[in-house]
């Protein structure tokens, strides 16, 4: 009975080391499948632990110029694909940050009056045909006892403008952030801007360009405050 208790003691090991083998080489050709085709996340503020597969944008980006008629191989494109791919890392890296991250800087000054960051400039792209969109952004508050660190608003919109972004969306995005994460009695956001996707393309139209705006707080329920902060981005032209 020794005997059989022994062997059946061994054979459990065995079977035990067989399937942790077994596990171990899935595990590795797993590894190898994934290959080092990703990028770590862009380092800042609220970056949350994600990565971009550039080898997969490559790939994808190889099989465009064959599908519009060009050769991947010859000398000019030949790296075009790996290019692409981290610039879109580069441009969409918003993504992977989290823009509360910025607002946590205040210090605590008795102002109560408006405070304006004007002509923030930005790219976002447009998330309909991927082609950039390039303009300012005007954004306004009213302290409540505290102030905002000065860059941290601009911080605030690269992180959000660096998305596949749809400008109206952009405009309320901001507003409400800052309205949520901070005390403030409110916030204006105007953003001004020129798409790519009507300029050099479609209906073609150079000069155009597209304006939105959100209003929250005092901003939206006193028209005089709404008057002076236009009036303050605008000047002469309203």
């Amino acid at each position: 009975m020794r005997t059989n208790s022994s062997l059946k003691h061994a054979n459990g090991q065995d079977n035990s080391s067989v399937a942790q083998a077994t596990a171990s080489a899935a595990s590795e050709l797993e590894a190898l499948d994934a290959g080092p085709s990703s990028a770590p996340s862009p380092v800042g503020v609220g970056a949350k632990a994600q990565a971009v597969d550039l080898d997969r944008i490559a790939r994808a980006v190889r099989e465009i110029l064959i599908a519009v008629g060009e050769d991947p191989d010859r000398e000019g494109l030949q790296e075009t694909p790996d290019r692409v791919a981290r610039m879109y890392a580069e441009v969409f890296q918003g993504l992977h940050q989290d823009p509360r991250g910025h607002l946590q800087k205040l210090f605590t000054q008795k102002y109560d009056e408006m405070e304006l960051i004007k002509d923030i400039r930005f790219v976002s792209f447009c998330e309909h045909h991927l082609l950039p969109f390039i303009g300012r952004a005007h954004v306004a508050y009213i302290p409540n006892g505290k102030v905002i660190g000065l860059s941290k608003i601009p911080r605030v919109v690269d992180v959000l403008s660096k998305r596949p972004q749809m400008q109206e969306r952009l405009t309320e995005e901001l507003a409400d952030l800052l309205m949520k994460e901070q005390d403030v009695k409110g916030v204006a956001v105007v953003i001004e801007a020129s798409h790519t996707c009507m300029t050099i393309r479609g209906v073609n139209k150079p000069d155009s360009s597209f304006v939105t705006s959100a209003m929250r707080g005092a901003f939206k329920e006193k028209m005089a405050t709404r008057s002076e902060v236009m009036s303050l981005i605008f000047g002469s032209k309203i």
